[in-house]
């Protein structure tokens, strides 16, 4: 449902609160989503094994319809039925956290006033070189490749950034995320509409729960279908906007293992930690196209390097298990390179460092010979 006639630009007068509010009011019919558990303030709420148990193709466009059509947010309970996998993951954050703090280095928030949560940037590469043990098995999970495949297609990047909101932090202002959500209002309008209807299929919002997250801790507050309104990047900093997302947000209390994937164009802010002792830790995903680049410079080598022993240790856990990991690991996208000295050779491109990594799972190299190959690679992708 377009919220105003498709033009070439979009300027902020173009932002019409009533059309705005006849989008956000629309309501989640449970019929629409066969696969979706329930439906929960206008969240479509999915159970997991459930997931895992449909067929790939049809869940994988029902997903696609939700985050692009319908509330533009799924819950997807018990998405680490391995807490396990989570807890190891938190002491590693923790660690990180705390190595920060030592240091004197602190991290600022986009959203947030400095210094009010703890914030932990490019954790996946902190986490990867800290405990590649840890990070492969929390990485090598079916859900988070599912959704992120769904929505991104293969060859998709992970980056992850870890928020800790302590009892008493503030909410975040609500905005809409990376690209075109990080830019000023006059900034974002000197790109084209098409640029604003594109930016948001180029990348997956996501967080994970590492503790249990009542509503009085703060969860993330949404409001569903806010994605759909085009001059939305223009519209999320006038105060009428703001206000009618204070009146029409919803939260949803969270479980340690849960998972939750939105539209990075749904207005979205985090809440206010009401808590007297709930720390509240998401490890919050940002999952890019091959086709667009991440927010965040990661060394995805230095990554691929750590976690393979691991890889070669456990690649009895099967293809799907390896794949996971690699795809959240090294780069998937082969491009740009130097063409004079990375030439296509058995196709239309050469090999990403992704299909490096799998072949040398696939043939047991040693870890130096891997080290190698992803240097020599490297060295020809360099102009």
């Amino acid at each position: 449902m377009p919220s105003v006639p498709s033009a070439s630009w979009l300027a902020e007068q173009d932002c019409d609160l009533d059309a705005f509010r006849t989008l956000v009011e629309r309501t989640t019919d449970a019929a629409d989503y066969p696969h979706a558990a329930s439906v929960e303030r206008n969240v479509l709420v999915y159970d997991s094994d459930r997931m895992l148990g449909a067929s790939r193709r049809d869940l994988q466009a029902e997903l696609v319809r939700a985050l692009t059509d319908g509330p533009g947010i799924v819950v997807c309970r018990r998405a680490f039925a391995d807490l396990d996998a989570v807890d190891r993951l938190t002491a590693v954050f923790d660690a990180l956290i705390a190595e920060q703090r030592a240091s004197g280095a602190g991290a600022g928030d986009h959203f947030a006033k400095p210094g009010a949560n703890d914030r932990l940037w490019n954790a996946l590469e902190k986490a990867a070189l800290y405990d590649p043990e840890a990070f492969a098995g929390y990485y090598a999970n079916d859900v988070l490749a599912l959704v992120s495949r769904a929505w991104l297609g293969p060859g998709y990047q992970v980056t992850s950034q870890v928020n800790v909101v302590n009892p008493g932090g503030a909410a975040q202002t609500a905005h809409r995320d990376y690209h075109l959500g990080f830019l000023s209002g006059e900034t974002a309008a000197g790109y084209p509409a098409h640029v604003h209807r594109l930016s948001p299929v180029l990348t997956l919002q996501g967080a994970v729960a590492h503790c249990d997250m009542p509503v009085e801790s703060g969860p993330t507050m949404y409001l569903p279908y806010s994605q759909s309104y085009e001059p939305g990047y223009l519209a999320w900093r006038l105060p009428e906007f703001q206000d009618c997302f204070e009146d029409r947000h919803v939260q949803l209390p969270l479980a340690k293992g849960d998972a939750v994937f939105f539209n990075p164009a749904l207005f979205h802010a985090a809440g206010t930690n009401r808590s007297q002792d709930v720390r509240r830790m998401a490890n919050l995903l940002q999952v890019s196209s091959a086709f667009g680049r991440a927010m965040e410079t990661v060394d995805r080598e230095a990554i691929a390097n750590a976690v393979f022993p691991v890889l070669l240790a456990r690649r009895s856990e099967g293809e799907r298990w390896v794949e996971n990991v690699v795809a959240a690991s090294a780069e998937g996208y082969p491009f740009p390179t130097d063409l004079d000295r990375d030439p296509p050779v058995d196709g239309l491109a050469p090999p990403s460092q992704a299909d490096v990594v799998r072949r040398a799972v696939r043939e047991t190299w040693t870890p130096e010979a891997l080290r190698d190959e992803l240097r020599a690679g490297a060295e020809r992708r360099a102009s």
